[in-house]
């Protein structure tokens, strides 16, 4: 089964279940689900939580809890801006520059209340969250499909921010594990899954070493600022 065919499948049975949550349909997004806020309590109970000071976090709903629970006990919290789009391509959330942290940590608020930065403004980060539609026990990932998650990975390590040891964690429902996936070497494996009912640290192999440029077209490269500069770099 194709990654394609396997979201459907995750989305349908997330929406015919009950299970899903706003933002509906599930469909075409990395799907909210019922009892998220369990899934990120138990996400804060691991050492890979409490060893980080600093979190890269996706922006979609189901990890709204994880990225409030991350500022209220003081961690910085960075974002991409959507899709890259912008020079200054990471919003930083500091707890202690901000007041509201329910309003900061949601789509619209992040992008008020944040602070955009560039990459040399970006701290090295502890621990990365990504939201997921699907995901196997061996640690492989599927998400909505476009392809930004395992790129802004790519980008931070061809930036020195992300190291082979920083561990890559989701959060998904119970019915969001699958048996099996179809993964690339640019597909991002996730050393820790955590559902609201268990946690699972899988033997993960090898990961991305930084960005595979073959599978950027130049429509891409020019959409994204970054990537100019991470390639002049290179």
């Amino acid at each position: 089964m194709d990654k394609q065919a396997v979201r459907e499948r995750v989305w349908d049975d997330l929406e015919d279940s009950g299970v899903a949550r706003f933002p509906f349909p599930p469909h075409g997004r990395i799907p909210n689900f019922e009892n998220a806020r369990a899934g990120a309590d138990r996400l804060a109970d691991q050492p890979e939580w409490t060893n980080a000071n600093t979190i890269k976090a996706n922006p979609d709903a189901p990890q709204l809890p994880v990225r409030r629970q991350a500022l209220r006990e003081g961690k910085t919290v960075y974002m991409a801006v959507p899709r890259l789009k912008d020079e200054r391509c990471f919003l930083k959330l500091d707890p202690e520059e901000l007041d509201d942290y329910d309003e900061a940590t949601t789509v619209s608020g992040s992008s008020t209340h944040g602070e955009q930065v560039g990459p040399e403004e970006v701290d090295g980060i502890d621990l990365i969250v990504s939201g997921s539609v699907a995901v196997t026990e061996a640690g492989g990932r599927i998400g909505k499909g476009e392809g930004y998650s395992d790129l802004e990975y790519a980008i931070l390590v061809e930036l020195g921010l992300v190291g082979e040891t920083t561990p890559v964690a989701t959060t998904v429902h119970e019915r969001q594990m699958v048996d099996d996936v179809a993964v690339g070497d640019h597909d991002v494996p996730m050393d820790l899954i955590v559902t609201p009912d268990r946690t699972i640290r899988p033997d993960t192999g090898d990961r991305p070493q930084g960005i595979d440029w073959g599978l950027l077209d130049e429509e891409r490269l020019e959409e994204i600022p970054v990537l100019e500069r991470v390639r002049t770099q290179s």
